[in-house]
C-alpha cells in the first residue's frame, strides 16, 4: 500500500482493531451502516489472498467473485434498488438455491425472530410496517453505504462439499478484516437478483451467485449498528463422550 493509504488504515486501526484471532472472531459482526472512507484496493486484495488459505477438499478452492467500487458499485446498487424497492420487487426473482427451510422450527424460529425484532426496534420500525421493512431491506443493495462490495460466485457443477469449503473462505475474509479495523456484512440478499447482476458484472450462466459482502469502516452513528447477537454455548449443541 502507498504511505498515505497505510496511514489512513492505521488511523482507523487506532479506534478499533483486533490483535489476535480470538479477538477478531469475537468482534466480528454484521454491520449495516458504513462510512464513505475508502478502503485501499491493495488491502482488499491482501484480505482475499489471505482468505484463500481456507481449507477445501483436495484443494479445489471453489471461490470466485467480483470486487465492486466507485462508479461500478453505484450502478450496480441503482439497478437492483430500482427493482427491489418496489411493492412487487421479488416477483420474478429468486435465488438459485434454497438458503432457508420451507418452514421454520425451533430453536431456529426464535433466533430468527430475536434478530429481526431487535434490529427493527433499534431503527424504529413497528411490527407490520411493510413499507419501512422493505426500505430497510433495500439497503442491502447499497452495501449499506460501504465503499467496497463483493459478489461471490461458484461453479454450478460443484456440490455441497464445495459450498461448505466456501463458507470457510467467507469466514476467513470477515475475520481477517478485523485486524485492520474493518467490518463486513455477508449478504445472501444479493443472490435473489442474480439476473440483474449477470449482465452488469459479466457473470456467466454457469456460475451461481452465492452472496454479496459489504466491506468498510463502521459508521457508529447508525442506530442499527448497536445490534448485538448472542450465541448458544457449546454445551447446548454438542454431545460429549469420554
Amino acid at each position: 500500500m502507498h504511505d498515505d493509504d497505510f496511514a489512513m488504515v492505521k488511523a482507523h486501526q487506532a479506534a478499533e482493531v483486533s490483535a489476535t484471532a480470538v479477538e477478531a472472531i469475537l468482534s466480528r459482526r454484521s454491520v449495516r451502516g458504513f462510512l464513505a472512507d475508502p478502503v485501499p484496493i491493495e488491502l482488499v486484495r491482501h484480505l482475499l489472498d489471505v482468505s484463500a488459505r481456507a481449507p477445501s477438499g483436495t484443494n479445489m478452492q471453489p471461490w470466485t467473485g467480483h470486487v465492486v467500487m466507485g462508479e461500478t458499485l453505484a450502478k450496480l446498487s441503482e439497478a437492483v434498488v430500482t427493482v427491489a424497492g418496489t411493492d412487487n420487487g421479488r416477483q420474478g426473482y429468486d435465488r438459485e438455491y434454497k438458503y432457508y427451510p420451507e418452514e421454520f422450527f425451533e430453536p431456529f424460529l426464535s433466533r430468527r425472530r430475536t434478530v429481526g425484532f431487535g434490529l427493527y426496534d433499534l431503527i424504529g420500525i413497528a411490527k407490520g410496517d411493510r413499507a419501512r421493512m422493505r426500505e430497510q431491506g433495500a439497503r442491502n443493495y447499497t452495501f449499506f453505504d460501504a465503499p467496497v462490495g463483493l459478489i461471490f460466485t461458484i461453479d454450478k457443477r460443484l456440490e455441497i462439499g464445495s459450498w461448505l469449503d466456501y463458507g470457510m473462505f467467507l469466514e476467513n475474509f470477515c475475520t481477517a478484516a478485523r485486524q485492520y479495523g474493518l467490518h463486513t456484512c455477508a449478504q445472501a440478499a444479493w443472490s435473489t437478483y442474480h439476473q440483474v447482476l449477470r449482465p452488469l458484472l459479466g457473470i456467466a450462466d454457469g456460475q451461481t451467485v452465492v452472496c454479496g459482502m459489504a466491506l468498510g469502516y463502521e459508521d457508529t452513528s447508525r442506530p442499527e449498528n448497536a445490534l448485538r447477537t448472542d450465541r448458544a454455548p457449546a454445551a447446548s449443541f454438542m454431545t460429549w463422550h469420554d
